[in-house]
């Protein structure tokens, strides 16, 4: 299988290229720097130099390509601890937020219209963001969208390649709750007032985590490309979401540490602004779709997904 990755050096287009290169596949990833690329991703896979923006240079491939993984976008929360309390949600970089996820869906719609021969699957990048906040009650794929920016972007995110369909072309959506993993992303950060014993709930503790271990969220996209039957919505968090306290509570346990400062939901607001949504909404989103499917998870409850994911550290 040819499999055309773009946002190919994030955490997950990392973990997926290195699964799907290893299987034997050939994996190209669209980057703005294919030098800084070739030292994250693993070998095998083929950087190819675009700007997000253009058809300039790449748009060939497409003819050679089964399968479009969209992955790209800016990063939502922040790449770091520091970015993360550094870089409030202003207005410009909302609008960052917002095109870099909807230009690259309009090119990539554009350079599969200019192919003759096109991909037979294109997997679409979202959130559980879609449905903004609803507390303690259950999200399928079938719920509303809600109102606010997060819910809005991950609307026009997926609105962005709809086209696809119109060309034959089956369009498998991807509504990804938090992903954990040991190699980056957010879990390192939510760990780490653990590791300085002083970790314990955020706000009131009471918003619900859709999680999933980043293996079975690479596991869930390789079942939907090859699943042919697969096409539209799929929440990709784990069958059982928990609390921020249940959350707290488990990684105490798995890292041996207290779980007793609460942090003020009216402190988090101050420091983080509304980006604290972030932290303070919640959504028990289901993957009833996926389940239902056939996919088997590997990691259903936290505590055996934190263990694996802390013996990386």
């Amino acid at each position: 299988m040819n499999v055309l990755i773009s946002g190919g050096t994030g955490l997950i287009g990392r973990a997926l290229s290195a699964k799907l290169s290893a299987e034997g596949h050939r994996v190209i990833v669209l980057t703005r720097s294919p030098e800084k690329a070739r030292n994250v991703l693993p070998s095998g896979v083929n950087p190819v130099r675009w700007d997000g923006e253009s058809l300039n240079g790449w748009s060939h491939l497409m003819e050679e390509m089964d399968a479009v993984v969209n992955l790209a976008g800016e990063s939502i929360a922040g790449e770091s601890l520091s970015a993360i309390l550094t870089q409030p949600w202003t207005e410009r970089r909302k609008s960052r937020i917002l095109n870099s996820r909807v230009n690259v869906g309009r090119v990539l719609v554009a350079a599969i219209q200019l192919a003759e021969k096109k991909p037979s699957v294109f997997v679409q990048a979202s959130a559980v963001g879609y449905y903004g906040p609803h507390g303690e009650e259950v999200v399928l794929e079938s719920t509303g969208p809600g109102s606010d920016f997060l819910a809005k972007v991950c609307q026009a995110w997926e609105d962005s390649t709809v086209d696809v369909e119109r060309m034959g072309v089956r369009r498998v959506i991807l509504r990804t709750g938090l992903v954990l993993s040991g190699q980056g992303g957010i879990l390192p950060v939510m760990l780490l007032p653990f590791r300085f014993f002083v970790g314990g709930p955020l706000g009131g503790g009471e918003q619900v985590i859709p999680w999933i271990h980043i293996q079975d969220h690479v596991d869930a996209i390789r079942f939907l490309l090859e699943n042919e039957k697969a096409r539209g919505v799929y929440n990709l968090s784990a069958p059982n979401p928990v609390t921020n306290a249940e959350f707290g509570r488990v990684a105490g346990k798995v890292l041996h540490r207290p779980y007793w400062l609460p942090v003020p939901e009216l402190a988090l607001r101050l420091a983080l602004g509304e980006k604290a949504s972030l932290i303070l909404d919640g959504q028990r989103a289901l993957p009833w779709h996926l389940q239902t499917d056939g996919y088997t998870f590997t990691y259903q409850e936290l505590g055996p997904a934190l263990e694996d994911l802390v013996l990386e550290y």
